[in-house]
């Protein structure tokens, strides 16, 4: 008789995975892959399932799912009759997303109406300082690139009340937050002074530089109990920024996508992130031998009826600390150093000097010892930064430092920290 498969590695807590057999998948995993295989044809295309108990080894022999493949195949593979589903549009019964094409090509993302407030209240829920706002109605302020935070068409200038949604207004018409000019920032704060928001949601540059246009104006906004870091990966220095302009207001990590929705929840910078058990599931898979606490995510949606995703590679990183986990960021953005260290945007921060201050970074790889380290700041940087930076970044390495006005994003609307060259 053969050696039991060992299980796989999950991220979630012991009680969402339940207990099962040494070589068997846990009830509630298993259920969900059968779910899945129920609910949409793409993966009985791709894999066929058996119908005996799932042990690990069959688990594992499931093909990882990547955006490169649901690009390839279409959105329309997910479903038996696209007709339904497209009736279903007309009826409100789905509705449609786009992502914002960081790492590809846009994707097309269906789901059922519902299912995206639903697994925002799981989140909210799996979180001390959001779990109040789980179930009652409070003030938000939204500032995101235009694909990640409506479907408002960033072509047309909508009026405040065409703007406000159920207690949240979503505050920028476009997706660029360097080029927005005096005026809209004016416009911007005034809103934010009217609405009275409890809680501030946004891509961290975006709200590193609202913060810049509230202090500029010599303003504040006492409401703001909460800050929700989310729709990309934040900086000591926009977190610090964001503090000094709204104090006391405690800084929530809410990390996910468009296609798996929320998966992972924590205070922003405490090395606590946990996985929102009602989410998702989430598969840790050894990245590197040198690296055993580094791992990439495959992600497993629960309690999806359009577009399940099962052994979703996300393409995310992340170490597992002593009180929960770190997202160190997309694979393509981290650096090995030469003598073998993982250089993410936290050791970045880290080697920045207190009296450094800067609205936003990006540090730029332009050969295999020359990184350009480009700032926006009121004032230019202490001597010894860029010194500090190279020290970082491993041996024989010499960085420039360029304080600019502004720092293009991606296409997207989103904004990368670290850029090392293509390997």
């Amino acid at each position: 008789m053969g050696t039991p498969a060992a299980a796989s590695t999950f991220a979630n807590s012991p009680a969402a995975l339940g207990l099962a057999e040494a070589d068997r998948l846990p009830a509630p995993l298993e259920q969900e892959v059968r779910a899945i295989y129920r609910r949409s044809p793409l993966y009985g295309r791709r894999f066929p399932l058996h119908s005996e108990p799932l042990q690990w080894a069959c688990y594992r022999e499931i093909p990882v799912l990547t955006k490169q493949e649901i690009l390839d195949r279409g959105h329309t593979a997910f479903f038996a009759d696209y007709a339904e589903i497209e009736r279903g549009f007309a009826q409100k019964k789905y509705e449609y997303e786009h992502t914002s094409g960081s790492t590809a090509r846009p994707m097309t993302v269906v789901m059922e109406d519902g299912w995206w407030d639903a697994q925002l209240k799981r989140a909210y829920r799996a979180h001390p300082v959001l779990a109040p706002y789980a179930d009652r109605p409070y003030r938000k302020a939204v500032l995101a690139p235009i694909g990640c935070s409506s479907n408002l068409c960033p072509y047309e200038d909508h009026p405040f009340p065409h703007r406000y949604f159920d207690g949240t207004v979503y505050l920028n018409l476009s997706s660029d937050p360097f080029v927005f000019a005096e005026p809209e920032w004016d416009r911007i704060v005034l809103e934010l002074q009217a609405l009275k928001p409890e809680v501030i949601e946004g891509e961290p540059v975006y709200l590193s530089l609202l913060a810049r246009a509230v202090k500029k104006r010599r303003v504040s906004v006492p409401s703001v109990q909460t800050v929700i870091l989310t729709y990309g990966k934040a900086s000591r220095q926009h977190s610090r920024r964001i503090a000094e302009v709204f104090p006391g207001a405690r800084q929530v990590d809410l990390y996910g996508s468009t296609e798996a929705g929320y998966i992972f929840v924590g205070d922003a910078f405490g090395d606590n992130l946990h996985v929102i058990d009602g989410n998702a599931f989430v598969e840790l898979v050894a990245w590197r031998a040198e690296q055993p606490d580094v791992f990439q995510i495959n992600v497993t949606t629960r309690d999806r009826e359009a577009m399940p995703l099962l052994r979703y590679f996300t393409g995310d990183i992340v170490r597992r600390t002593p009180t929960g986990y770190r997202i160190l960021g997309r694979e393509r953005d981290l650096y090995f150093s030469p003598d073998g260290r993982v250089v993410s945007a936290f050791e970045i921060d880290a080697a920045m000097p207190e009296k450094f201050a800067c609205w936003h970074w990006s540090l730029v790889q332009g050969s295999d010892n020359r990184w350009d380290f480009q700032y926006v700041a009121d004032e230019a940087a202490p001597a010894g930064l860029d010194l500090a930076l190279a020290a970082a970044l491993g041996p024989d390495v010499r960085v420039n430092l360029f304080r600019r006005k502004f720092i293009q994003p991606a296409a997207s609307g989103k904004f990368a920290l670290l850029k090392p060259l293509a390997r």
